[in-house]
Parts: C-alpha cells; sequence; structure tokens
C-alpha cells in the first residue's frame, strides 16, 4: 500500500478575495448609507425649525393687527413671514434631495449586500463539495485498506 502522510486538508476558497472586498463594500456602502440617514435628519429639522419660525411670525402678525397698528411692525413681520415661506420652500427641495440620496444609498447598498451573498452562497457550496470529496478520499482510503488487509490475509 502506498505511504500516505496523514495531512489535514485545507479548504482554500479560490475567490475569498472577491468576497473580501464584497464585503468592504458593503461596508462603505453602510457607512455612505449611515451618513445619508443623517443628512436626511438634518435637513428635516431644519425644515421643522424655519415652520416653527413661520408659525411664530404668524402669531405675531395677527397679534399686531389687533391692537395700535404700526404699520412698520406689520410690514416687516410681512416680509419676515415670506422670508420664511421662502426658505421653507428651499428646505423642503433640500430635504427631497437628502431623501433621494437616501433612496440611492440604500439601492446600493442592497445590491453590494446581495453580491457578498451570492459569493458566500457560493463559498458555502464549493466548502460542501470540498467536504464530500473529502469523504470520497477517505472512503476510498478505507477500501483500499480493506483490500490490502483482506489480500494480506489471504497470502
Amino acid at each position: 500500500m502506498r505511504n500516505k502522510v496523514n495531512q489535514m486538508a485545507v479548504f482554500r476558497y479560490k475567490m475569498q478575495s472577491i468576497l473580501d472586498i464584497k464585503q468592504k463594500l458593503e461596508e462603505q456602502e453602510k457607512i455612505a448609507f449611515g451618513i445619508a440617514a443623517a443628512k436626511l435628519q438634518e435637513e428635516q429639522e431644519l425644515l421643522q425649525k424655519f415652520m416653527v419660525r413661520k408659525a411664530g411670525y404668524d402669531r405675531k402678525a395677527r397679534t399686531l393687527v389687533e391692537g395700535t397698528i404700526d404699520l412698520l411692525e406689520i410690514n416687516a413681520c410681512r416680509r419676515a413671514i415670506e422670508v420664511m415661506k421662502t426658505k421653507i420652500r428651499a428646505q423642503m427641495l433640500e430635504v427631497h434631495k437628502a431623501q433621494r440620496q437616501l433612496e440611492a444609498a440604500r439601492q446600493r447598498l442592497n445590491a453590494v449586500m446581495i453580491e457578498r451573498k451570492t459569493y458566500e452562497k457560493l463559498k458555502e457550496k464549493k466548502f460542501e463539495e470540498f467536504k464530500q470529496e473529502l469523504l470520497q478520499e477517505e472512503k476510498k482510503e478505507i477500501d483500499e485498506l480493506v483490500s490490502y488487509t483482506y489480500h494480506q490475509n489471504e497470502e
């Protein structure tokens, strides 16, 4: 019988470097997604702040017309309301822009997650094949040993 050295078989996945890259890309996209989510939150908070300020100017405008009429104060308040309306419209655009960026980041993240999972599944499949090959090799060695022992006993 052949003199076989009992070696521990080692599984090496040929595409491990690609899987590592996919995992790093996924981490980067998770970071980008987090940044986009934070940006959206920041833009929404600014919009809310503008809306609260405008509501304050609206209340002030109502009180100004109830008491002694101060035209300068009323006009200043109306201008402030118009400025806040402009800021609110512009900020709504920023919020929508941040929402689109967040959605784009979510789609990129999903795409890289799918790619990573695909490579992980391939790795799992190759590992299962590797284990089957080891089992076949082991069966073959046992068969050879049994055959050798049988022939030794016949002699």
